[in-house]
């Protein structure tokens, strides 16, 4: 194998550690050389023996991923990525799903449900900082989203204060005073409710607003009834809201059916933002203002963060917290897109 690698070398003028790092996926190589070694690689017909390497090193080639739901639009887009992305450095990943039962994810983050597996990529719903601190640290972990790592692990998160005040300062923009948000989980220990919240506070206060609780609802999952169901509560209350900031697409989605079947007119009446980015929101009606995560670039620095720790075990490098950039896509929901 050791010839063969000489020979993809000499090819791509550079050394066969290069070459190994790129077959490999580990190590820090430029986007131009690895792209030079990879075309080196199809044109002499290299294929690694990946299960043979991995035996070697006492790896097993597979990678866990434990998310809370599967069936989540947001969650099933980000899936598919991580997959793509590590089929590129032929890993093969075993998904696992929550529901954002506790037992369920520290079972999983402790023993990846008895499977072996080189590393685990992991979002959080209900275990605080106490569990994430005591776990254990034999099997690389990548946490994902807005729980705090407390520096036992790499995180990748968006920054969800910042976004949820960019997408109620929007609302803010647009003329409207009354902005609902819909999405508030005081039942779960995650962050992710407790940022956007914080956010859109923030930027309400900003424009000299007061938060009114009244328009802060509650829900049990971020699942589109949820969101219809507190959509029909705001437009029963004696005073109803002008906008609405839901926490996911899926909130909105539910919230922008349950008003557009009262007759309210959507963004006339009422504006709307929601938050993840899926695909369904470009084919609502109309089509939903979304605070868009740049769900690649997490796929491919929890992928990173993953090699890093898998091919360097001994690596005095400190946990990363990992903040990835998002934009806020104006669509016909919330006003005028200009």
């Amino acid at each position: 194998m050791s010839s063969r690698l000489k020979d993809v070398a000499a090819l791509a003028g550079v050394s066969t550690r290069t070459v190994s790092n790129v077959v490999s996926g580990s190590g820090a190589v430029a986007d131009e050389t690895r792209a030079r070694v990879q075309a080196a690689l199809d044109e002499l017909g290299y294929r690694p023996n990946v299960a043979a390497r991995n035996l070697r090193a006492g790896r097993t080639g597979l990678i866990g991923l434990v998310i809370p739901e599967l069936h989540s639009p947001y969650f099933g887009e980000l899936a598919g990525l991580i997959v793509e992305v590590a089929q590129q450095r032929s890993w093969t990943v075993v998904i696992d799903q929550t529901f954002g039962d506790s037992e369920a994810e520290r079972r999983l983050l402790e023993g990846a449900g008895g499977r072996l597996v080189d590393g685990l990529i992991v979002s959080p719903w209900s275990l605080g900082p106490e569990e994430l601190t005591g776990r254990s640290r034999e099997v690389p972990v990548v946490l994902l989203g807005e729980q705090a790592a407390h520096g036992v692990a790499d995180r990748v998160a968006v920054d969800s204060v910042l976004a949820a005040d960019e997408a109620t300062t929007h609302l803010l923009r647009s003329g409207r005073k009354r902005i609902a948000a819909i999405g508030v989980q005081p039942h779960l220990r995650n962050e992710t409710a407790r940022q956007r919240l914080a956010g859109y506070r923030q930027a309400l206060r900003r424009a000299g607003l007061k938060p009114d609780p009244t328009l802060e609802r509650s829900v049990t999952t971020l699942h589109r009834k949820d969101g219809a169901q507190a959509m029909t509560a705001l437009l029963e209350a004696d005073k109803q809201p002008d906008a609405v900031f839901a926490f996911s697409d899926e909130l909105a989605l539910g919230a922008l059916h349950a008003a557009v079947s009262r007759g309210v007119r959507v963004p006339q009446d009422i504006a709307m933002v929601g938050f993840d980015g899926i695909e369904d929101g470009r084919y609502a009606n109309p089509p939903l203002t979304t605070v868009v995560p740049d769900k690649r670039q997490i796929a491919e620095r929890a992928l990173q963060c993953l090699a890093d720790r898998i091919y360097s075990p001994a690596s005095t490098v400190p946990p990363l917290d990992i903040v990835i950039p998002h934009l806020l896509d104006r669509r016909a929901s919330s006003g005028p897109t200009d």
